[in-house]
């Protein structure tokens, strides 16, 4: 019998289905939205909101097809070299990512994989071979769960940062608009702790991270941080749109500096430029450890930056639009980046301080150590870390 904290078990296969409703729910509120606002002759919005979408799936295809041919050409996956996977051959694959369903392949394969270990009881297997069949399903949902993630920042932090504006700058309100922005900051907190959880559980040699007060105090840390962030882009924003250029230019240095580190996360030149832009993106509102390395003076300088701009930006509107200075509005907004910002930090010390997961996993056995390293696993161990 395998012990719980090395099963994919019977919650997390239904938490799974959980995560693609939010996703499926996350994408149609804000297509909505964009029609809502065609319809209202508001083509600028309902431009921004398409693209963010469009840019989160494409992306999401992208990398999706191209670790699908990675696995195919693995010889520890497919050693007879077989001209499909997953029963699908390339050209299969790439109609498939062509329309937007690369996701919910990967959802179906997880799900059907899943419930074929979990769901069934039978007594041919040996310790090791289920001990496999769990680690092979933990993989698939890293591989799905960092998609996940690329599309969260791609698309759901980008519609709440827009949303945000519309709301709070133009006073354009509606229960599609509120709709669309909770959907898109569930998806955001599935997103970073079902990637969280899922990364460290498909690492054989690294210890799973604790459910229960670690997991709330990460989860509150990155909401908070990110939430923040979002706010004081949102008042910059509103002080003036030329605060575009301004985060086009954070995202080119966050983008550079992944540029510098020399990430080789993927087979492709012109993939891993991608890769970079990608991360440059997630830089712009939280940090990650890009290459397993200590980043402690890395994480010291990038929140300092972080708390300047959340001070900062308050102050700004505050003197460049004195009839603001007393508005409920300003109040509120400037309360609650103070209230995540501080709450955030203070959450970011006690996780790292006291509840991260440090040391090897105490599994770690000859079984781990014999286990083939396939283009899966590979790929995993080069993924962003928290």
């Amino acid at each position: 019998m395998l012990q719980s904290d090395i099963q994919y078990t019977k919650v997390r296969w239904l938490l799974t289905i959980a995560g693609l409703f939010l996703y499926v729910v996350d994408i149609w509120t804000d297509i909505g939205l964009a029609l809502k606002y065609f319809q209202e002759k508001h083509f600028v919005w309902t431009g921004l909101t398409l693209v963010f979408v469009l840019a989160g799936l494409l992306v999401t295809q992208i990398f999706s097809y191209a670790w699908y041919k990675d696995d195919m050409n693995d010889v520890w996956i497919n050693p007879e070299g077989r001209p499909t996977i997953s029963g699908m051959s390339k050209g299969g694959l790439a109609v498939l990512h062509l329309f937007g369903f690369g996701i919910f392949t990967r959802y179906y394969h997880l799900l059907k994989r899943g419930s074929k270990v979990i769901w069934t009881t039978t007594d041919s297997y040996t310790v090791e071979e289920r001990r496999e069949a769990h680690h092979n399903l933990f993989c698939l949902a890293t591989d799905l769960s960092m998609l996940k993630l690329f599309e969260s920042f791609l698309e759901s932090v980008p519609q709440l940062l827009l949303q945000l504006y519309i709301v709070l700058g133009h006073e354009e309100c509606s229960v599609m608009q509120y709709l669309s922005m909770a959907f898109s900051f569930f998806n955001i907190a599935w997103a970073l702790v079902d990637y969280r959880r899922c990364l460290r559980r498909s690492l054989p040699q690294t210890r799973e991270m604790p459910s229960g007060l670690p997991t709330a105090i990460y989860l509150l840390y990155k909401l908070c941080t990110i939430t923040s962030q979002i706010l004081s882009y949102t008042l910059l924003l509103i002080l003036s749109t030329y605060t575009t250029v301004a985060l086009t230019i954070l995202w080119l240095m966050a983008t550079t500096w992944t540029h510098l580190l020399q990430t080789n996360f993927c087979s492709s030149l012109g993939l891993e430029f991608l890769y970079r832009a990608v991360i440059g993106v997630i830089l712009t509102f939280t940090f990650f450890n890009v290459k397993g390395q200590d980043t402690r003076v890395a994480m010291i300088i990038y929140y300092s930056f972080y708390s300047l701009i959340n001070v900062t930006a308050p102050l700004l509107l505050a003197f460049l639009k004195p009839e603001l200075q007393i508005t409920t509005f300003l109040l509120t907004v400037s309360g609650l980046i103070f209230g995540f910002s501080v709450l955030g930090l203070v959450c970011l010390l006690l996780y790292y301080l006291l509840l991260h997961p440090r040391g090897m996993w105490r599994e770690a056995d000859e079984v781990d150590g014999l286990r083939k390293e396939t283009e899966t696993t590979k790929r995993i161990r080069n993924f962003l870390q928290p």
